[in-house]
């Protein structure tokens, strides 16, 4: 491919820096503007759904705490034991250290539905389905602004490729393209955000217990298993396995949104 029809891209993970006195350098980068501007969107929408639905809105103050931290610790704690297992082991203080880089997907995602649970238990009008239905739709718009905030970092690269649309990634010094991969998650997670929001409009409190969640994660994880399969491995010992572990880690979770789908074609039927 000729690098000169491809798309150079050469952006800087920083927004700026700022020198502050006896504290040194600070540097705001659009990975951290992404990822907390996640939550504050996502805090917005579930005020309006909420609000939509008659449930206290100031529930979502207490939800948004339980999601940033359940996202950071799973999402943490997924790139380590997942992916570095054996350095992490042997180095257990490290990873505390998050400044260092390091979170993944599917550790968020377990988070997340732990921190629900932990959530939905003290709120006998807030089923843990009928919560998960609701943060899903969030969750897919946040799944876009992180994926931005990778592109921005010139990481989890694609394959190199011969398409129009191919990215040279300045920053990591090469001269042929590969597939943006970060920025087809982050435009499947826009529309998969706009198709949940359009289910739950149209039926919104009689929506069934398990289907927004369920097709949120056929949807998301099957795609995510199509676009392990156009990036780079993340480490070296997932080159010796058949699937990559971002593969390995989707197939659970497309089980369990066929599981949720199907209960809520039960749930229906019985009423």
């Amino acid at each position: 491919m000729d690098i000169l029809s491809a798309i150079i891209w050469n952006q800087s993970p920083d927004i700026f820096s700022v020198d502050i006195p006896v504290l040194g350098t600070l540097t705001i980068r659009w990975y951290g503007l992404l990822f907390a501007s996640a939550f504050l969107v996502g805090q917005y929408i579930m005020f309006k759904i909420f609000k939509a639905e008659n449930k206290p809105e100031a529930d979502v103050e207490a939800m948004t705490l339980y999601m940033i931290v359940a996202t950071l610790v799973g999402a943490r704690l997924g790139h380590c034991l997942f992916y570095q297992p054996d350095y992490y082991l042997a180095h257990p203080l490290d990873i505390f250290k998050v400044w260092e880089g390091g979170l993944a997907s599917h550790g968020a995602t377990i988070g997340i539905l732990l921190g629900i649970y932990l959530y939905s238990r003290s709120r006998p009008d807030q089923s843990y389905l009928w919560v998960l239905d609701r943060i899903v739709i969030v969750t897919a718009l946040a799944g876009a602004f992180v994926r931005m905030g990778n592109l921005f970092n010139s990481e989890i690269i694609g394959l190199q490729t011969d398409v129009p649309w191919g990215f040279v990634f300045v920053k990591l010094n090469e001269d042929f393209a590969r597939h943006p991969a970060q920025l087809y998650e982050a435009i499947s997670c826009i529309f998969l955000f706009l198709f949940l929001l359009m289910l739950w409009n149209r039926t919104k409190g009689k929506t069934p217990e398990g289907r927004l969640f369920g097709v949120f994660c056929v949807v998301l994880f099957s795609l995510r298993f199509f676009y392990e399969s156009l990036k780079e491995n993340q480490v070296a010992f997932e080159n010796g396995l058949p699937l990559n572990m971002g593969q390995i880690l989707s197939i659970p979770m497309v089980l369990i949104g066929i599981w949720a789908i199907g209960k809520s074609f039960s749930k229906a039927k019985e009423v």
